[in-house]
Order: structure tokens, then C-alpha cells, then sequence
């Protein structure tokens, strides 16, 4: 048994089943391995930046890690902006890439590369595997990090070498940590802060948005009078009736200020304290009241749901607590897009139990409050701003929910990143309705130009224009093997939108706003 051979089998045996790839020579064992075994599933990403998103997506949903498969240092380089986006998530994800064979690195050949320092910019573990022995036991390492709370970037580099060479080993499971609790103390502390009355926001992220950690949000709550929030960037969320409803603080500074205004307790649940995507000329950086106080609850590796349950407890807070019913109810509207009007047009049509991938940049800001009616279902988002995760992270999260539609909100600059998810869709028979906003042009440099102080002139119409030539995603769908249908009202939205929740497979709706 070579090296490659025994990593396929170690990673089986830890619980890794899946691999989202585009390989290259150096990882032609590793392919060939695959032939030899069976139970692992392999899938063909034309992008590596899809392969990172898809595996982003899947380990959102299925809360384990896929292994992607990628060639050399400049294919992990083009993945890098989606594993960014995993590792702000908190997503368990293992990369296996491939190397040159450890003799053939002096001669410095055209894809010679520092792999390893790529990988450690946006990894928690790096291993680069020293003998076809150890690829085995690193693999199973790789398995073990990636599980670690509150979720992990594992990159094993596999030398051509060590894959080829006989002698690999199997290697069993690692175990896995336990998320660890907090402290009763800092437990005792929140809640004192909590009991004097003053105004208090606990900003909740991770599993503190499952429906879990959401109910024990709300029993803090029913108790103190605290607000809820997430920050602006979530990386997965139950909603929808039944649901706690939790609205983001929002992206734009003014707004996000307005909504901190006279708090005077900030209390962290997994998150960072509320600050700027961006600097921007005579704003604050940080969004809290100057004279609040920030309290970390629970930091990201700690057991979020279990710090909301020890905090109620220690309130006196009861067991079971009324659910709030948002004010905006899911209705059909009819007319051109407008955010909030399609928001409230899309739950009334969002099926029960779907998953919803959300990149929709401008057109995507005011999705989230009109929908908390709608019927129940997970929400995911980008969450390291590093656009083009919608399609493959869609991608992914049908790939781990089979039994689930998926609904993918896609704005069209940042579609075009990563529009050959589309076809790994296609190619899978996966189940997902992709909307895509088509407004043909980067809508949200246009705001942040005047957000920065500049005002708009030849070369910023130049850079943020998307036509001419306008994308046509009808074709574009089409050459990628997706059905696809063009609306320019809520209304025609909603027949086809229905029309496509009852077939399966890959649709894509392309929205001229």
C-alpha cells in the first residue's frame, strides 16, 4: 500500500467520505487510490475557488469536514479566498494538496512553490508529510484539527513522493476534544452585569444561532430584557416561524451606530466585538457606545450552547420560554424588484426546511428581517467578504442535505467568481434554484465611493459597469447544463420560482433589476 492509498483509507476511517477536487499531476496517485477504494465520493470543481466553496458549504450543513484536493501552490492560491471565507465561518475543512516529489523541489521547476507558508495564512494546522509512512497517521491529525471546536482550516501538503512510495500506514481515528465550558465565574459576571437594568445586547455567532442556542438566547432574554443580534457576516442560522428571530447588525456604519445607540452592555457570545467591514475617513472603527462595556461570554471554541443555558440558569430564568412572532408577514407582492419587496415575496415562497446561500452583496442587505416569517429553514452567508461563495457553497450544502432544496441568492459581479459551481451542479443533479440579482453592474462600490468621500466620474463608471457587453446568464446557465428562465417582476419571480420547487435539479432565475 503506497502513501496515498492509506491517506484515502485513514481519511475514511476518520469520518471523511467526501473530496471535492481538481487534481493535477503530482496528485495522480492520490486519483489512482480512489480507483482502488471504495466509499469515498468524489467531486470535479472546475475552479479551485468552487472546490474551497463547496466544501465550505457542506461542512456548514453536515457539521464535519469534506476533503478537497488541490494542485500544488498556485491551486491552493486560487482556492484561497473561499477557505478565507470557511475559516471566518468556523468550518471544519481538510486540504490535501500536492507538492513536487521531495527530490525534485531543488530544481526549482515552474510550479515550485512555498506552500506551506500560502497555507499557514489562513490555516490552523499545516503538515507537509515527511515518508509515505506518515501520510496515514497526518491524514488522521488533519481529521483531528479540522473537528477541533469551534471548527478548524486543516492543509496536509502530500509531497508526490510520499504518495507513491509503498509502505504507508493506516491510521485510526484521533479523538476529538470537547468544546470546552466557560468558567462559572465569567458565567457570574455577565449575569451581574446583566441584573443592573442598563440596556444590553448579546451578539450571538456559531452555534449560538442553532435553534438550540437561539432558545437559550431567549431565555437570557426573558429575563433581562437584552436585544439580540448577530453580527453582520453569519455563518449559519436557524430561522423562520417558530424560530428566535435574530436580525444582523448592519453593514453600513451609520446604521449599525444607530442600532448600538444607549447600549451599555455588550455581551459576546462567540463573536467579535461589532466593528466596521471598513475603515472609512471620520468613522469609528468600533461600533459599541464608547462609554459601554463589552463582556466575552464565550469565545468561538467554547460550548456557546451551553454558556446560554449556564447564563439563564444563573438568572433564574425558566426552562421554556414564549417564541417571538416577527412583525412583517410573508405576502406575494407584485411589481419591479425592490429588496425589501422581494425579501417579503420570498417567504411566502421559500419551502419548509430549505437551506438558503446567500451573496448577494446590496441586494442581499435587506433580506434577512422580512423573512423571519417564513417557513422554518437555515440560512447561510458569506462570511470573510471574500464574494463568489453563493453558487459553491450552494454547491455544497446540497451536496450534504440531498433531501433538502436548496436556495441560492447570488448577486451577478460576484457570480461570475465562480459560476462553474454551476456545473458541478449540473453534473451531480443537484437540487438547488439559483437567483441571480442581474442589476449589471458592482452596485456596491458605488456605495462605498461615497462612503469613502469620493464622488463618481468616468474611470469609477468604467471599473463598476457591468455592460456593455451584459451578461446573459440564460446562456451562461445553459453552457454550464442549468435550465434557466429570465424575470423582471415579483410576480413572474413567483410562478417560476414555484415551477422550480416542484421538479428537482439545478434551476437558475436570472432577476434584471
Amino acid at each position: 500500500m503506497n502513501g496515498a492509498e492509506s491517506l484515502v483509507r485513514s481519511l475514511l476511517l476518520s469520518g471523511v467520505d467526501t473530496c471535492f477536487a481538481n487534481p493535477g499531476t503530482s496528485e495522480m496517485h492520490f486519483v489512482a487510490a480512489l480507483d482502488k477504494v471504495e466509499g469515498m465520493r468524489c467531486v470535479l470543481g472546475l475552479a479551485e475557488t468552487v472546490v474551497t466553496g463547496c466544501a465550505d458549504g457542506y461542512a456548514r450543513l453536515s457539521g464535519k469536514p469534506a476533503a478537497t484536493l488541490m494542485h500544488c501552490g498556485p491551486g491552493l492560491a486560487n482556492g484561497l479566498s473561499n477557505v478565507h471565507n470557511a475559516r471566518r465561518a468556523f468550518s471544519p475543512m481538510v486540504n490535501i494538496v500536492g507538492d513536487h516529489a521531495t527530490y525534485h523541489r531543488p530544481f526549482d521547476s515552474p510550479l515550485t512553490f512555498d506552500t506551506e507558508g500560502l497555507a499557514r495564512t489562513v490555516s490552523h494546522w499545516v503538515r507537509t508529510s515527511a515518508s509515505s509512512q506518515r501520510v496515514g497517521p497526518d491524514g488522521a491529525a488533519a481529521v483531528q484539527a479540522a473537528l477541533t471546536s469551534p471548527g478548524q482550516i486543516a492543509t496536509l501538503i502530500l509531497p508526490a513522493d510520499t504518495a507513491w512510495s509503498d509502505g504507508g500506514q493506516l491510521a485510526d481515528p484521533l479523538p476529538v476534544p470537547e468544546a470546552p465550558l466557560v468558567a462559572p465565574e465569567t458565567i457570574r459576571s455577565v449575569a451581574q452585569a446583566l441584573r443592573s437594568g442598563e440596556q444590553a445586547m448579546l451578539v450571538l455567532t456559531g452555534k449560538a444561532l442553532s435553534e438550540k442556542g437561539l432558545v437559550a438566547a431567549q431565555r437570557v432574554v426573558s429575563v433581562t430584557g437584552a436585544k439580540l443580534r448577530c453580527p453582520t457576516q453569519l455563518p449559519r442560522m436557524a430561522r423562520g416561524r417558530g424560530r428566535v428571530p435574530v436580525d444582523r447588525i448592519p453593514y453600513v456604519v451609520e446604521k449599525a451606530l444607530e442600532v448600538l445607540s444607549g447600549v451599555r452592555h455588550v455581551v459576546l457570545v462567540g463573536a467579535k466585538p461589532p466593528t466596521g467591514f471598513f475603515a472609512y475617513p471620520g468613522k469609528p472603527s468600533l461600533l459599541a457606545p464608547t462609554d459601554s462595556m463589552t463582556h466575552v461570554l464565550a469565545r468561538p471554541e467554547h460550548d456557546l450552547v451551553a454558556a446560554l443555558n449556564a447564563l439563564a440558569d444563573e438568572l433564574g430564568a425558566p426552562e421554556k420560554v414564549a417564541i417571538p412572532q416577527a412583525d412583517s408577514e410573508p405576502q406575494l407582492l407584485r411589481g419591479a424588484f425592490e429588496p425589501v419587496a422581494f425579501a417579503t415575496t420570498l417567504a411566502a415562497l421559500l419551502p419548509e426546511n430549505c437551506i438558503v446561500s446567500e451573496d448577494g452583496v446590496t441586494s442581499g442587505r435587506a433580506l434577512l428581517a422580512p423573512t423571519f416569517n417564513a417557513a422554518p429553514h437555515d440560512w447561510i452567508q458569506i462570511t470573510g467578504g471574500a464574494i463568489g461563495q453563493g453558487f459553491p457553497a450552494a454547491t455544497g450544502a446540497a451536496m450534504a442535505c440531498p433531501d433538502r432544496k436548496v436556495v441560492c441568492l447570488q448577486a451577478d459581479g460576484a457570480g461570475m467568481y465562480t459560476l462553474q459551481a454551476l456545473w458541478t451542479q449540473a453534473r451531480e443533479k443537484l437540487d438547488v434554484i439559483n437567483v441571480v440579482f442581474a442589476n449589471r453592474v458592482y452596485k456596491i462600490l458605488h456605495g462605498e465611493l461615497l462612503a469613502v468621500g469620493a464622488q463618481p466620474g468616468h474611470a469609477s463608471k468604467e471599473l463598476f459597469d457591468l455592460s456593455p457587453p451584459e451578461l446573459d446568464w440564460i446562456k451562461l446557465a445553459n453552457g454550464m447544463g442549468v435550465e434557466a428562465r429570465r424575470v423582471e417582476t415579483l410576480e413572474d419571480f413567483a410562478d417560476v420560482f414555484k415551477a422550480a420547487c416542484t421538479n428537482r435539479g439545478p434551476f437558475l432565475i436570472e432577476f434584471r433589476i
